[in-house]
């Protein structure tokens, strides 16, 4: 009988399936992140260098993750590492501010010229988070209105099924009084925006423009301009989730 890919994954990890199992009695599931769960075990790595991954097993493999996105130089660039290293020697956590947070808060404006001011969060949770929080505060609303499959972070908020017709969120613990805030709609339908909106119980639109959590496809322009249009029209803040992809695809 001819082997399996199934079969050829196993018998070239055996070191990754002995710490997975190690794993196992440590964290849920053995991961530490949703994405890295894979069957029937995921793969543990030694290091990386460039455009590759090396495994505890001695296999190179190709990364197509890179960092969930965020490594666009590749894994150990050289100038990177230099510039980490250089850093660490000065301290890593002052707890206060610092030139560099003021040059990247400026360099971040200029690649983005409608950001009048900028915040740095520790995650996207926490951005998409805060900024529907602000939503609130600015329209005195509380009703939150998103596209179906479009995701936005972990928070109770947001963590609504992103499967349309689907009526129970995506994960236990969520407050009904919560999910009745949120409503999730098909996207590219301006007049089933448009009617939502017309209600003024919304305080946000939220949504990925370019894609990631439904599908690395842009929305066409015209229908992101028609949003923008239909929620300054209803008082509504409009809010642009660009965790996943922005500076990935363009500043």
């Amino acid at each position: 009988m001819s082997e399996t890919i199934l079969d050829t994954y196993v018998r070239l990890h055996p070191q990754s399936a002995a710490l997975y199992e190690e794993s196992l009695r440590v964290f849920p599931s053995g991961v530490t992140h949703d994405v890295r769960y894979v069957t029937p075990f995921p793969i543990f790595v030694e290091r990386a260098e460039a455009a590759h991954k090396y495994d505890v097993d001695g296999n190179e493999l190709v990364d197509f993750v890179m960092g969930h996105g965020a490594l666009f130089m590749g894994h150990a660039h050289p100038d990177v590492t230099a510039a980490i290293v250089e850093q660490a020697k000065k301290g890593t956590h002052f707890g206060a501010n610092h030139r560099l947070e003021l040059a990247w808060g400026r360099r971040v404006k200029e690649l983005v010229p409608c950001a009048e001011e900028v915040r740095f969060t520790s995650s996207g949770t926490e951005a998409t988070l805060m900024a529907i929080r602000l939503a609130r505060a600015h329209t005195g609303r509380d009703r939150l209105l998103k596209f179906d499959h479009h995701f936005h972070g972990w928070h109770d908020a947001v963590v609504g099924s992103r499967e349309p017709e689907a009526e129970n969120p995506e994960s236990a613990g969520v407050p009904s009084a919560t999910m009745s805030n949120t409503v999730s709609i098909p996207q590219g339908d301006i007049d089933a925006v448009e009617e939502r909106l017309a209600t003024g119980e919304f305080a946000t639109l939220i949504l990925e423009p370019t894609g990631a959590g439904w599908g690395s496809l842009p929305l066409d322009p015209a229908f992101l301009s028609a949003l923008r249009t239909a929620t300054t029209r209803h008082n509504t803040v409009l809010i642009f989730d660009e965790v996943v992809t922005g500076f990935r695809v363009s500043p």
